[in-house]
């Protein structure tokens, strides 16, 4: 018998033992990724939002502007959330006139992981961002 007879399907075997590792190595890997994408798009959704209801008049109108100018940043982003959450604070139009004022604009937003089929994954991750943009100190309110 010789020695090559001896070691036929270690392959087999070697890739059996090794495929589930890989597999979940790869799961972590997209896993890391798609968190990271998520973080930067939400990011930029906040600070897009905050800026656009700065650009407002009055409250009510800032609050419209940026909930809209978030669902289309990440729109555009192509950031899908299972939920989204837009909470503006306007808190900054009330300063009297010349007084510096501030909005904040949060974003929460849930991003499914469900198809990763990893163990230990959670569902869903939420990503959350928080930016803050200057009212105008004289602009007319």
């Amino acid at each position: 018998m010789s020695a090559e007879t001896g070691e036929r399907g270690a392959v087999s075997v070697e890739l059996a033992l090794l495929a589930p590792a890989l597999l979940l190595l790869l799961s972590f890997a997209v896993f890391a990724g798609r968190t990271q994408i998520a973080e930067g798009a939400v990011q930029e959704a906040a600070r897009a939002a905050a800026r656009e209801a700065s650009l407002a008049r009055d409250p009510a109108t800032a609050a419209a502007l940026a909930g809209a100018q978030a669902e289309q940043t990440l729109a555009a982003q192509d950031l899908r959330c299972q939920t989204t959450s837009v909470d503006v604070d306007t808190a900054g139009f009330s300063a009297p006139p010349g007084q510096p004022g501030d909005v904040t604009v949060t974003i929460a937003c849930a991003v499914g992981m469900a198809d990763l089929l990893a163990p230990g994954l959670p569902g869903s991750v939420t990503v959350e961002a928080v930016f803050t943009s200057p009212v105008d100190a004289y602009r007319e309110r």
